[in-house]
């Protein structure tokens, strides 16, 4: 078993710098990110520590898929396949416990434990095995793709929206749109094949227009829900919805420009320090955003014909 955790590690090293990240950054960075989040959630609504444990349970949940563990099955007996698998999900759901710990929430924390020493039993895939419709055309890709992966964070997302509008909490309501740009930002850490690039038969300006302009209508439909509901509830407030509106818009095309300023590789280490330091400081986008489109139109003009 002590063999296992070891190769998980090396899986986890492996995919860190094959992103391009340092291990030391990694290991520095992901947990800041982590408390940063959950400070924030914890900060704007009461409701945060069952948020908080739905989350852990969708992350863990993850390690239930059928046939993952019936491959543990048949290197491990039932004894230590139960035993693993425990320890497994306990320690995945590590950074939330110690999280809800530090906010005192020791009868929370105890109960999420027990849950997810549960699920560990059960096998089950939190991924239909139906193709699941999306309101998105097959190009580009990244919404197809990405929403059935993470068709199950929207639900969550617009039942922020109602429980904001239930205790007049704004501020949560501003942070499930929030969410849903975070999920849509993801959809771009990839890098498709040179070829689905060259098809577009477009110049480099016109692609990453095509691409930017795609991604704020798909990102507009599934906030509309909660962007008409805080605008007519909370319409002294619809100032600052705005502009937290335009702040997604921004991140999206950042993070479009940002991919493919390094096409056809992915994104190295610095792209993802300069990112990473805009959450930080949003203003900053004023220098980040037009020096990544600049190194698109660069790396796109020798794909595509300008």
């Amino acid at each position: 078993m002590k063999e296992y955790f070891q190769l998980q590690i090396k899986m986890i090293n492996r995919k860190m710098i094959d992103f391009g990240i340092p291990l030391l950054i990694g290991y520095i960075l992901l947990p800041l990110v982590f408390i940063l989040l959950s400070n924030y959630l914890f900060n704007k609504t009461e409701f945060a520590s069952y948020f908080y444990g739905l989350f852990a349970i969708s992350f863990v949940s993850k390690l239930s898929e059928p046939k993952r563990n019936d491959f543990l099955k048949s290197i491990f007996n039932i004894n230590k396949y139960r035993k693993l698998r425990a320890v497994e999900n306990l320690i995945y759901c590590l950074p939330f416990t110690l999280f809800l710990i530090c906010k005192y929430q020791f009868s929370f924390s105890a109960i999420l434990n027990l849950f997810v020493i549960i699920i560990s039993l059960v096998n089950f895939s939190p991924n239909l095995n139906t193709t699941i419709p999306t309101p998105f055309s097959r190009k580009p890709f990244e919404f197809t793709v990405g929403f059935r992966k993470t068709y199950y964070i929207f639900p969550i997302a617009y039942f922020l929206t109602y429980i904001s509008v239930s205790v007049g909490n704004f501020n949560l309501g501003v942070f499930s749109m929030l969410l849903i740009g975070l999920i849509c930002f993801s959809y771009y850490s990839k890098t498709e094949n040179e070829y689905f690039v060259w098809n577009y038969n477009l110049s480099s300006k016109e692609f990453l227009l095509v691409k930017t302009k795609t991604c704020l209508i798909n990102f507009s439909f599934l906030s509309l829900p909660i962007i008409i509901t805080l605008g007519i509830m909370f319409s002294n407030r619809i100032n600052i919805l705005i502009v937290f509106l335009l702040l997604c818009y921004v991140y999206l095309a950042t993070i479009i420009f940002a991919k493919y300023s390094s096409f056809p590789n992915q994104m190295n280490i610095s792209q993802g320090i300069l990112i990473a330091t805009s959450f930080i400081f949003p203003p900053i986008l004023l220098i980040f955003t037009p020096l990544f489109y600049s190194q698109s139109i660069k790396k796109l003009n020798t794909v595509l014909n300008d």
